[in-house]
């Protein structure tokens, strides 16, 4: 019944290829800012069921099809960047986002082609264990293959479900997994009869109620006690920072505003808040901050020699007893440094992006250990890769990420990052504090619920008080692994399966009659 509800659906090319088109096109709507959590798992369910008796080629297409609706709307802000903020024409800009669409389409075509290639599976086999399989396989190529993109991962839609419960157990991967099982376990409801869909709301259930029980489990205890934070959003433009004739008076802003949030242990300006090298703001700077009790987390630049040349850090300095400094190591393309510059250098020419060509760190990094707490920084999207924050862990008792979301503007891009952001927190079961110039700054606790939020586009001072944590998430201490190798053997298992089907198939054929 499902092949052929499937095969009915695919009868006509055009209409399930704007089928797919059209469920990308919603598949955004499960993230922030909208969180419709259920949206995810039912575009995920309509592309399955088309692909459940699609040809391997025709699967492709309407897998890449889904990544251009999904991908063109939930990166639109690449445009944003581009074009509002790096002064590229507009054309250009478009040309560029377009392609860099196609390139993340490409994956979800993948996954479409290869399941398109093990069609012989029973079809619960297929659409409840191969399709989420692959979807989730390609996911984690996508966030380190060319350096890596993880946006819009499943996992990051379902933070207010039941199944988030799995995010200290299985990280972002494994919630994604059982949300894709769910929308491959709705389409065999949808198209099955009888006892088929009480099985798949079984499935359903089974998955949901142990993401509730998941939930519960609780290896992690505090430690200390609650650490009074304030975090310094003072909504400085991009043209007024990168201009070196107002960092006198962006300084001076930064530390009215730090003397006016009263008894704190820590104080977190963000990302480049002081746009000079740290060089030139010692020791005036320490001299400065010595009038304050509370520890500071402020977002600089660092120049060093290195082999001969001069390299340039996005960095984070850390202020208390001692001095710290964190430099980033997972740089944004295109807006802090051009890969592939024989190639791509002439983009060059059409992009006015300041400080745009860092280095990136490469080497260990330890926790500062501020305010009586060894805190674990960030910077920029490098939140949005789980295997940096876990090389902070399980030493870190609170999260910090400085971030300029200016360059992105009023788009998605800041709701999808602080999203991403409290699944860091659940993930690790820690407290996070993301400072960010002009919004979303946020404070996070370790169950990824946002204890205070500062609005975008306006001079806050946000306050409050997190709970340090100390001990280790499941996740926290095997990563993504034991998930990876899971899914890597479910795929052997399914090429073999799906061939020794082909051949029972052809020796059946080939049998005379009797």
């Amino acid at each position: 019944m499902t092949r052929l509800l499937g095969k009915q659906l695919n009868a006509n090319g055009a209409i399930s290829r704007w089928l797919a088109f059209g469920a990308g096109l919603l598949f955004p709507l499960a993230f922030a800012p909208f969180y419709y959590a259920l949206v995810g798992p039912a575009a995920l369910a309509l592309l399955f069921l088309l692909w459940v008796s699609a040809s391997s080629k025709e699967s492709a297409w309407l897998g890449f099809l889904f990544g251009v609706g999904s991908f063109g709307v939930g990166v639109s802000w690449v445009y944003v960047s581009l074009h509002n903020y790096g002064n590229m024409p507009a054309l250009l800009a478009v040309g560029v986002t377009g392609v860099f669409v196609v390139i993340l389409s490409c994956y979800t075509a993948a996954a479409g082609f290869v399941q398109g290639k093990l069609r012989r599976l029973p079809v619960v086999m297929q659409l409840t264990v191969l399709m989420p399989t692959l979807w989730i396989l390609t996911e984690w190529l996508r966030g380190w293959l060319l350096t890596g993109f993880p946006w819009l991962y499943l996992g990051y839609s379902q933070i207010d479900t039941p199944l988030a419960g799995f995010a200290p157990l299985a990280g972002v991967f494994g919630v994604g997994f059982l949300s894709a099982v769910t929308a491959g376990a709705g389409a065999w409801f949808f198209s099955a009869k009888g006892a088929a869909r009480v099985v798949a709301v079984g499935i359903i259930m089974v998955v949901v109620l142990s993401g509730l029980y998941a939930g519960r489990i609780d290896s992690v205890v505090p430690t200390g006690e609650p650490l009074k934070v304030a975090v310094i959003q003072n909504n400085v433009s991009l043209t007024d920072k990168w201009h070196h004739s107002g960092a006198p008076s962006i300084k001076a802003g930064y530390l009215k505003a730090s003397g006016s949030v009263g008894d704190v242990d820590l104080i977190v300006w963000p990302e480049a808040a002081l746009p000079e090298y740290v060089d030139r703001l010692m020791p005036a700077l320490m001299h400065q901050l010595s009038r304050y009790q509370a520890d500071f987390i402020i977002g600089l630049l660092e120049r060093r020699q290195q082999a001969g040349r001069s390299s340039v850090f996005n960095s984070a300095l850390g202020v208390g007893e001692n001095i710290f400094l964190y430099r980033k190591q997972q740089l944004v393309i295109f807006g802090e440094y051009l890969p592939l510059r024989p190639l791509l250098g002439w983009l060059l020419h059409h992009l006015d992006i300041p400080a745009s060509d860092f280095t990136s760190w490469q080497d260990p990094q330890e926790p500062m250990y501020l305010a009586g707490q060894q805190v674990g920084v960030t910077i920029c999207y490098e939140d949005a890769f789980p295997s940096l924050i876990r090389r902070s862990l399980p030493e870190a008792t609170m999260l910090v990420n400085i971030s300029e979301d200016a360059w992105f503007g009023n788009s998605l891009a800041p709701h999808q990052r602080l999203q991403m952001a409290r699944f860091r927190a659940l993930e690790s079961a820690r407290p996070f504090v993301r400072a960010s110039n002009n919004g979303l700054s946020a404070l996070i606790d370790g169950y990824g619920n946002v204890l205070q939020q500062a609005p975008q586009f306006s001079a806050v001072v946000l306050s409050g008080a997190l709970q340090p944590s100390t001990g280790s998430t499941l996740y926290m201490r095997y990563g993504n692994d034991p998930l990876l190798y899971g899914l890597l053997l479910m795929l052997i298992a399914a090429v073999v399966l799906n061939y020794l089907a082909g051949k029972a198939k052809s020796n059946i054929d080939c049998d005379p009659a009797p």
